[in-house]
């Protein structure tokens, strides 16, 4: 998978984890600036990211010991660590991007 379907698909995830429908919004990209809303701030847009990404994790440790132990069925054991696994290459992709970008900063000519 490419970058771009892995972001999308963390996005996706994280608007079903809030409980958010694509066509729930109603409102294109930028159209809080238009409306005179103010738009999530991109420290706290991560932040929640960034955590809803260690709630996945967790839920993914745990149902691997609800497996070993006998509690949980395969199935959801292994949608589980699927979707442990997505968001694990998702923060990595991000991460490698991240690291990207600030590589072209340090190269750029002063």
């Amino acid at each position: 998978m490419d970058f771009k379907t892995l972001q999308a698909l963390g996005a996706y995830a994280t608007g079903q984890a809030k409980g958010i429908r694509p066509q729930d919004t109603g409102a294109a990209p930028g159209a809080a600036a238009e409306t005179g809303q103010k738009a999530p701030d991109f420290a706290a847009t991560l932040a929640d990211t960034a955590n809803a990404a260690v709630s996945t994790l967790s839920q993914a440790e745990r149902a691997a010991i609800d497996g070993l132990a006998g509690r949980a069925d395969p199935h959801s054991v292994v949608a589980a660590l699927t979707q442990a696994e997505l968001t694990l290459e998702t923060a990595a992709a991000v991460r490698d991007k991240v690291v990207e970008a600030y590589q072209d900063i340090l190269r750029m000519p002063i």
